[in-house]
């Protein structure tokens, strides 16, 4: 789910996942630069871990019939960072 300020909440699809930031498919596109809320399920060591992270949008790409857009990851808290440490390994 993402949550641009100043827009209603958005269900997207996860395409890849990294320690400081979050690649996302959506419908319509978003402006580099914009901020907002991100979450999303992570399974983390057979448990199911929600993620809830601010995050700005660095790129948007259309392709097909979607747009791939790009967060990066602001100010995580030591829980979550951990949390996406696990996951990662």
């Amino acid at each position: 789910m993402v949550a641009i300020e100043g827009q209603g909440p958005v269900l997207v699809r996860t395409s890849d996942i990294g320690a400081n930031g979050v690649s996302v498919t959506m419908p319509h596109p978003l402006q580099a630069g914009q901020a907002g809320q991100l979450r999303f399920d992570l399974l983390v060591e057979g448990q199911l871990v929600t993620v809830q992270a601010r995050a700005k949008v660095m790129y948007c790409i259309f392709g097909g019939d979607e747009f791939k857009v790009g967060f990066q990851f602001l100010n995580l808290d030591m829980n979550t960072m951990s949390q996406l440490a696990r996951f990662l390994r």
